[in-house]
């Protein structure tokens, strides 16, 4: 056994080990039930300090794939039982009597632009010549690339953001890794990473996105091998981080030169804060998503992902062995829409006036003493207080919202809800009345409590 296993090595780090053993879990060459050598044998064969060999365990027993038995010794684990419900799942699936779901994180369909102009001016669709043509329209490549927060060394189009995250998931982050993450975070991204076993470490933002300091900490406890973070109108709370913090987080990687940093884009055009990305100090190891759902419509399943080729290459290369490519007409159709200045002139309209529906939202929501951030993009996130009781008090006006828990890595300091700010038009007095009647318990009773506005979340 202590051989298979050494022999299985090729890196000897913890995240190395750790990978090794978690190959062998999956071949089934060590079954359920075998007990591991100690870790000081393993060590000793190896070369290596024990330390090293007790972080890789650590790992396996957080991932599942391994447990402690005491004086007993360490086990391969018996087979999971199924998954725990996604966190993504958690926030839909609203009762009928629900009449208005502020739940979905979608954008307004009225807001889009109309693709029918679009449609008939790129003909009659044969824009692919061949399978091996490039994934790319040569056009659209020119046009992505100058909108780039940097100059990517190479870029390709996938299915959408979240096809993005899974794709550069699957080429960069490894059993057992440790990766870092915005506390709050997308909920579909943590599930991502909870599918290919990596431990997720979150760091705490502010009004300006991640916290340097806290981010430094996070890397010196833990060998991380990415950072994930979205620069613009984040996913719940709405904060864009400032070029500013964009290269004091830049200066805190500069001293973990082996990380790499994701960035998602999600909200594309439809953000009012200027592009902004680490790739502009940190280029080579910068992945850059740009999505185009919420801005020119979901159902064009487009986004683009820049970066190192070493990263990108794989991520195209692998494609050809599934979908290919992204649908070159619907790539026509983008192409058109960025280009056009009708469609530009629409977007922009959209962008302002999503805007104005935050701020009035988020202004009546003020007044009447409730804790909320909307800085950016179609979500805002409101402090409750009490996840539960808020849900179902909102459920009994017809409106969904979604609970905060699955956004959250660690437990924040209060309760919160999502609320999609860019689907409310117009009511926004009365839709306030009943979101703080929600989120103030003691307005129930004894009129509004007055809260201060937050400065972060912790």
């Amino acid at each position: 056994m202590l051989a298979l296993i050494t022999g299985a090595v090729d890196d000897r780090s913890a995240r190395g080990i750790a990978a090794a053993v978690s190959r062998l879990v999956t071949a089934g060459q060590l079954p359920a039930g075998t007990r591991l050598p100690t870790v000081r044998d393993v060590a000793r064969e190896l070369g290596v300090s024990p330390t090293t060999v007790s972080e890789a365990w650590r790992s396996l027993t957080r991932a599942g794939a391994i447990q402690t038995r005491g004086r007993s010794g360490t086990y391969v684990s018996a087979p999971v039982l199924p998954r725990q419900r996604l966190r993504y799942s958690q926030l839909g699936g609203r009762a009928a009597a629900v009449s208005r779901d502020l739940s979905t994180g979608v954008p307004d369909h009225d807001l889009l632009p109309d693709l029918t102009d679009a449609l008939k001016r790129i003909g009659d669709g044969r824009l692919a010549t061949s399978y091996l043509d490039e994934p790319v329209l040569p056009a659209l490549e020119a046009v992505l690339r100058e909108r780039w927060p940097f100059p990517p060394e190479r870029l390709t189009v996938v299915d959408g953001a979240l096809d993005a995250l899974d794709r550069v998931i699957g080429e960069v982050v490894r059993f057992g890794d440790h990766v870092v993450v915005e506390n709050p975070a997308f909920p579909p991204l943590l599930d991502l990473l909870q599918t290919v076993g990596a431990t997720v470490v979150g760091v705490p933002m502010d009004a300006d996105g991640l916290r340097p300091p806290a981010l430094r900490r996070v890397l010196a406890d833990y060998p991380a091998v990415a950072v994930f973070l979205q620069p613009r109108a984040h996913n719940p709370t709405g904060v864009s981080m400032s070029s500013s913090r964009a290269a004091e987080l830049a200066e805190v990687l500069g001293d973990f030169p082996d990380v790499l940093v994701i960035e998602d884009d999600h909200a594309g055009d439809i953000a009012t804060a200027e592009p902004v990305s680490l790739g502009s100090f940190l280029s080579e190891r910068t992945v850059h998503v740009a999505s185009f759902s919420k801005s020119h419509g979901p159902d064009l399943r487009l986004a683009a992902v820049g970066g190192p080729a070493s990263v990108i290459g794989p991520v195209a290369d692998r494609r050809l062995l599934g979908p290919g490519w992204s649908s070159r007409l619907l790539q026509g159709v983008l192409l058109d829409l960025l280009t056009d200045p009708g469609a530009t002139a629409h977007i922009r309209k959209a962008r302002s006036r999503y805007a104005t529906r935050r701020a009035a939202l988020l202004g009546a929501l003020h007044e009447r003493g409730v804790t909320a951030t909307a800085a950016d993009g179609i979500n805002l996130w409101m402090t409750v207080d009490d996840q539960q009781i808020a849900m179902v008090t909102l459920a009994a006006h017809g409106i969904a919202v979604s609970p905060g828990a699955p956004f959250c890595v660690t437990p924040l300091a209060g309760d919160h809800v999502r609320v999609t700010v860019g689907l409310v038009a117009d009511g926004f007095d009365d839709l306030a009345d009943v979101l703080a009647d929600a989120a103030l318990l003691e307005s129930r009773g004894s009129g509004p409590r007055a809260r201060p506005h937050p400065r972060g979340w912790r």
